[in-house]
């Protein structure tokens, strides 16, 4: 089992920055792929970026350049630095992990707003 618990959500303004943070805890070395999904009021969850055990990295393209993503595999810790904040940003922002199985966080609100 592994278990992931996001943090660093707020209320920003537009341009704006924001760093999400993720803890990973329990059977993390089976985890290859994590990634940051969101979802937006009535719409579906989407990718917004992954990166694998060996630091590879893939973005959405309407983050890309904006937002990076980075792991620090001694700390068990994922992270979403995000830039350039837009309200269509606005979503819940969860953490998740791939090994034998997906594992979620619980989300954290971000709100791109003036």
């Amino acid at each position: 089992q592994v278990q992931l618990v996001e943090s660093g959500g707020g209320l920003v303004q537009p341009g704006g920055s924001l760093r999400l943070a993720c803890a990973a805890s329990g059977s993390t070395s089976s985890i290859n792929v994590m990634g940051w999904y969101r979802q937006a009021p009535g719409k579906q969850r989407e990718p917004v970026a992954t990166i694998t055990s060996g630091t590879s990295t893939t973005y959405a393209a309407s983050v890309k350049g904006r937002f990076a993503i980075s792991r620090d595999n001694a700390k068990k810790m994922l992270y979403l630095q995000m830039n350039r904040l837009l309200p269509e940003d606005t979503a819940v922002y969860y953490c998740v992990a791939f090994s034998f199985r997906e594992y979620w966080g619980q989300g954290t609100q971000v709100t791109v707003s003036s």
